[in-house]
């Protein structure tokens, strides 16, 4: 007879943490599992929308981190979905961001109430994150007109064509005559000064902090009455006829506003008129998603109707407020489209989890846009009111 001894309190600590795992895994599973098909999307499932998971690591990722481990796993490779973009719109009109409360959304809450995110020095990190990638990537994906805020579909066939209607409607918002200054807040590649300059006749100055988008939007200015700043928006000196404000506002934060409206107001002349384009929120916060604080936009975060409303009170006269956000959700695609296009000649540079880290960022948004949980809004405001009122342009 072989005798067998007893298991030792180590060995019971072990099964029983083994157990645990076990459990919790379990239940973790079945929670997402049920989430996912309140939302119409079955894991494993056959229609494009759904979902394949890869790593069963994926579903206590999900529950633990939500948002945050929803992207994260999927950069890891431990699921896939043959349509990003449709999953991601189907999430949003589940309103699935009210089935959990997670520990990374309210670290950054609190985070963005008891700090300014987006001081002059906070205010750099994205630029060295995110706008100094590399120029070689976003000409990629961006095309020939180098515009990376949402394009204007209205008439357009194709993405470029779609970009100089954006920045043509944007000009004639601003009524820019022949001979007047114009201050740019935050000019990305350059685009919009090279286009006004170009085709409505105006001077521009414009203020950026991306050592990269400043030297890319010197080069294409040479030689027109454009001057590109390396400085923070909140550096502008001057008294201007116009002023812009095209995609900064996502990167001021919900304490800036306030300073980011003097700005302009301080610098434009009597009856003057300030344009704002910006990704927007249907509801007021202190902070963006998780994931996309981590990976994309640092510090970032999208204004209200409330928070833009009281920052300008007092200050503006709002003339006119145009959303055209499900436009961004084409822009978005055409976007990953390009970019995927060019991704051969990018591979070795970036690496894959940059791609799956790119695919997610574009195609998410693009899934957000569509389910209108987030606008695109161009505002323009009047310093002192516009003579015999503002005629609206689309």
């Amino acid at each position: 007879m072989e005798l067998h001894s007893p298991n030792t309190p180590d060995q019971n600590d072990k099964s029983q943490q083994s157990l645990t795992n076990i459990l919790i895994a379990d239940f973790a599973k079945q929670k997402i599992t049920r989430i996912f098909q309140e939302a119409g999307i079955t894991v494993q499932g056959k229609n494009d929308w759904d979902i394949q998971v890869h790593d069963e690591r994926f579903y206590n990722c999900v529950l633990m981190k939500w948002s945050l481990g929803f992207g994260e796993s999927y950069i890891d490779g431990w699921w896939d979905t043959k349509a990003l973009d449709q999953l991601i719109h189907k999430l949003y009109t589940s309103n699935i961001e009210n089935k959990n409360k997670n520990l990374p959304g309210k670290i950054d809450k609190y985070k963005a109430k008891l700090i300014n995110q987006q001081t002059k020095f906070r205010a750099q990190k994205v630029a060295h994150v995110h706008y100094d990638l590399g120029n070689d990537m976003y000409a990629k994906m961006l095309g020939d007109t180098m515009q990376y805020t949402c394009a204007y579909w209205k008439k357009a066939q194709t993405l470029d064509e779609a970009q100089l209607d954006k920045l043509d409607l944007i000009c004639k918002k601003l009524q820019l005559q022949k001979g007047e200054k114009i201050l740019e807040l935050g000019c990305g590649w350059g685009g919009f000064a090279k286009f006004a300059a170009e085709k409505y006749g105006v001077e521009v100055d414009a203020y950026n902090i991306s050592k990269e988008q400043v030297e890319f939007a010197r080069k294409r200015t040479t030689g027109l009455p454009v001057t590109i700043h390396l400085s923070d928006y909140r550096e502008a000196q001057g008294i201007y006829d116009k002023v812009a404000a095209i995609g900064l506002c996502e990167h001021v934060g919900y304490k800036n506003y306030p300073i980011l409206m003097q700005v302009a107001h301080r610098c434009l002349k009597k009856h003057g008129l300030f344009l704002l384009h910006s990704i927007a929120n249907n509801f007021s916060t202190t902070h963006c998603d998780p994931w996309f604080n981590k990976y994309i936009f640092p510090n970032g975060m999208l204004p209200s109707v409330k928070q833009l409303g009281e920052a300008m009170e007092n200050l503006f006269v709002m003339e006119d407020w145009h959303n055209f956000g499900p436009d961004y959700d084409k822009t978005l695609v055409a976007w990953y489209h390009n970019f995927d296009h060019g991704w051969p000649l990018l591979a070795e540079k970036y690496g894959e989890r940059f791609y799956r880290m790119w695919k997610f960022y574009l195609l998410s948004l693009a899934g957000a846009f569509r389910a209108r949980r987030i606008q695109l809004w161009q505002v323009v405001m009047s310093k002192d009111g516009m003579p015999g009122g503002y005629e609206s342009v689309r």
